[in-house]
């Protein structure tokens, strides 16, 4: 009798119905491993079991010739401020991602409006998003709050202030510290701050996740900066959108890889990670070399309107300027028509959206280069434009190696409402059935299996995100669940509102985002924090 009755709360909880069994599908777990035939269940936001299931279910979706995942997890990601306006994060949702990180130079806090992180997760939650949410505290961030807009060492109290920065974020949650170093303010942060910055991270472990100084050329100057902060300061190294964004340096990915693998190989624990596309997205103002933007932006639209700076700004954007480690977007692309506009602030270009710079300097009827300064002085010095400023072989050779990732550098967006009024990348519709419909079905650049793991674990590893990132009893219950014959992106450059299909299901935190390839319009995400 006394066996019978310690017997009884297992059996209790056996015959309890999980609240979700996912039946007959392919599951992927994320490490990378062969695919096998399996049940998944759910039950109270947490995995329950994996195997052949039987027993009630509160709701069953038969997912026969379906691939069963974890949920995607897009590491670089610039959603910060779109799901404040919608937190259903369409576009990512509809890509089976459940979980984006923010933070690249810029982020959410420290700012005025969020002067903590708390703040910025308090704000999230009550309002509600969909998907899950983490994010890195940005030196540019942290450089702006204590300097401004102004280049030059920081003072022995501004790093002091910057330190204390960096760890109340790290106090508040944040994965770690990011940096956007190819343009200003990020060009005026030095490797001494940059290291500092890091050092504060290393208790809580965090990372140092990357976007270089330049990837164009002195790109392996700027591996080896990466690396050296992140031996300095005694952190793991996250190297942004891995590529070769220089015309003239296309076919060297194989040395890039190697000097990583060669870090690597000596014991330092750093990592890349890439979106499956060929061309990029930064600010036209980016053209213009980094000591015009001295001062912020009003003084950027000053100098660009003054004649007797004409001469040296039409020199060094033509031609870049030699020994220093500007990335110029205007050299990796080659020309005008490598730089396509996504959007402009002012109504009277709103026609221009879409068409490539060299279409619009040809409109306007100017020389290049003062076509250029009108456009920005009209648009109030910002012009979201994208770059065709690398090649196809050299992002399927990164994509292939183990150390390497998947991320989107995309932001939520949505095919209408507020979220539809620009013209974005197509990435931020397409990245991850891009990569399993062209490049894993159809091109057979990676397995299945791996470029699942590169979705999934293989992210969640380098931010220490225990509890998700593989289909584990006792984990998170963010599950994807795909059709692997129909997968596919359709979004391009030309016509980017267009949602993925061939995503199925998603559930963050057990509860079903996506049922049917419709958006249900629950948002159960919450904040992730590294586990240590």
């Amino acid at each position: 009798m006394r066996l019978l009755l310690s017997l009884l709360p297992v059996l209790a909880f056996a015959q309890q119905p999980y609240d979700i069994l996912i039946k007959n599908g392919r599951v992927a777990d994320g490490t990378g491993n062969p695919t096998f035939l399996a049940d998944v269940a759910i039950t109270g936001g947490k995995i329950t079991a994996i195997g052949k299931l039987s027993g009630l279910a509160r709701q069953t979706i038969d997912a026969s010739g379906m691939i069963v995942a974890p949920g995607f997890i897009d590491i670089h990601n610039h959603s910060d401020t779109s799901l404040l306006a919608d937190g259903n994060a369409q576009s990512f949702i509809r890509q089976g991602v459940t979980t984006l990180i923010f933070g690249e130079g810029p982020s959410a806090a420290p700012s005025r409006d969020f002067p903590r992180f708390t703040n910025y997760w308090e704000r999230l939650l009550r309002t509600g998003i969909s998907p899950n949410v983490g994010s890195y505290v940005g030196s540019s961030q942290i450089w702006t709050q204590v300097r401004g807009p102004k280049a030059g060492p920081p003072t022995a109290a501004e790093l002091t202030k910057m330190r204390a920065l960096v760890k109340q974020a790290m106090e508040d949650g944040a994965l770690g510290v990011s940096s956007s170093l190819s343009g200003p303010p990020g060009a005026w942060i030095d490797t001494d701050t940059l290291v500092a910055m890091c050092e504060e991270t290393r208790p809580f472990g965090g990372i140092y996740s990357t976007h270089m100084r330049t990837e164009g050329n002195g790109v392996f100057e700027s591996i080896a900066e990466a690396i050296t902060i992140g031996k300095r300061a005694g952190v793991p190294v996250d190297i942004i959108h891995l590529k070769i964004a220089e015309n003239k340096l296309w076919g060297k990915m194989p040395e890039v890889i190697a000097t990583i693998a060669k870090a690597r190989a000596e014991g330092v624990e750093v990592e890349s990670h890439v979106y499956p596309y060929r061309a990029g997205q930064n600010n036209l103002s980016s053209i213009i070399p980094p000591w015009a933007h001295e001062g912020g932006v009003n003084e950027l639209l000053k100098r660009i309107q003054d004649p007797s700076l004409k001469e040296r700004l039409t020199k060094e954007i033509l031609n870049g300027i030699p020994g220093t480690n500007w990335y110029n977007h205007y050299t990796a692309t080659g020309s005008w028509e490598g730089m396509q506009i996504s959007s402009f602030s002012n109504p009277n270009y709103k026609k221009y959206e879409g068409q490539r710079m060299n279409q619009i300097i040809a409109a306007l009827g100017k020389d290049p280069v003062d076509a250029l300064f009108q456009v920005l002085v009209d648009n109030g010095g910002s012009v979201p434009t994208v770059y065709f400023h690398h090649n196809e072989e050299d992002m399927r050779y990164a994509m292939k190696q183990s150390f390497v990732s998947i991320g989107s550098d995309g932001r939520a967006v949505a095919t209408t409402g507020l979220l539809a009024a620009e013209h974005p990348h197509p990435r931020y519709y397409g990245t991850f059935p891009r990569v399993l419909g062209r490049y894993v079905r159809d091109e057979k650049v990676i397995t299945m299996e791996e470029a699942i793991r590169k979705m999934t674990s293989a992210n969640a590893n380098k931010l220490r995100l225990y509890d998700r990132g593989l289909l584990r009893a006792g984990l998170a219950a963010d599950v994807t669940v795909f059709d692997p014959a129909k997968v596919i992106d359709h979004s391009t450059y030309e016509k980017p509102h267009q949602y993925s299909t061939g995503i199925v299901h998603v559930f963050v935190n057990g509860v079903a985002v996506l049922k049917n390839g419709d958006h249900t319009n629950a948002k159960p995400g919450t904040i992730v924090m590294r586990q240590r």
